[in-house]
């Protein structure tokens, strides 16, 4: 949610951003995959087949933007932004309300919806995977943390791939945020860990809704 705008904040048009932060981004998965297996290490199984629907879902949205005019996306990124914002300011309530039910086919369905809008624009994904795991599971703030970013990172990797053969990145940005990504992917599960998670949910919550109302002006 800070790196799409910062890219076009110094310039780049729309689309370049766009593929430019997917393919910079995947530096947050692999600084997180270390981190997922101590997570997770009970549930392999289980991450292992919800990343291969992230890989799928990744390549198909990064093939949606590379077929569609240039400015399509533009359009329906700031509501699903505002959506998955407010879904995840009102997570602990619809927690509450599942109870201690899980959704086998929810989950897994919701886990691919979110990769294909990964790879077709990938601003504030990792919000909405963050929303998904905490309302569809039991984990904490800090396993749906490190599990929302290996699961972003596998989606952007596969996006990645596309947009490197087809898509107009700029090399230069990307590799510099890359180098930032990589760090944050790497530190910040345990910062996230020591923090408040009701402070954590609020403040990405409102930066996700900031990041739309900014998008739905521009």
């Amino acid at each position: 949610m800070i790196s799409y705008p910062a890219l076009l904040a110094v310039g780049l048009p729309p689309v370049t951003a766009n593929v430019t932060n997917t393919v910079a981004m995947v530096a947050v998965g692999v600084g997180s995959t270390a981190k997922a297996g101590a997570a997770h290490a009970e549930q392999t199984r289980t991450v292992l087949r919800h990343a291969a629907l992230s890989a799928l879902g990744g390549g198909a949205g990064a093939a949606l933007l590379l077929c569609t005019p240039a400015d399509a996306f533009e359009s329906v990124v700031p509501f699903l932004l505002a959506a998955t914002s407010l879904s995840l300011l009102v997570q602990p309530k619809l927690r509450e309300l599942a109870g201690q039910r899980r959704f086998p086919l929810l989950y897994p369905v919701g886990v691919f919806a979110t990769a294909v809008y990964c790879g077709y624009f990938g601003a504030g994904a990792g919000v909405m995977f963050l929303a998904l795991i905490l309302v569809c599971t039991s984990s904490t703030v800090w396993q749906a943390g490190v599990l929302k970013s290996l699961l972003t990172g596998v989606a952007n990797l596969v996006a990645a791939l596309g947009f490197a053969v087809f898509g107009p990145v700029h090399w230069l940005a990307a590799a510099a945020m890359a180098v930032g990504a990589f760090a944050g992917g790497w530190c910040g599960p345990p910062v996230v860990a020591r923090l408040p998670p009701t402070v954590v949910r609020v403040a990405v919550a409102v930066c996700g809704t900031g990041l739309a109302i900014h998008l739905a002006l521009s």
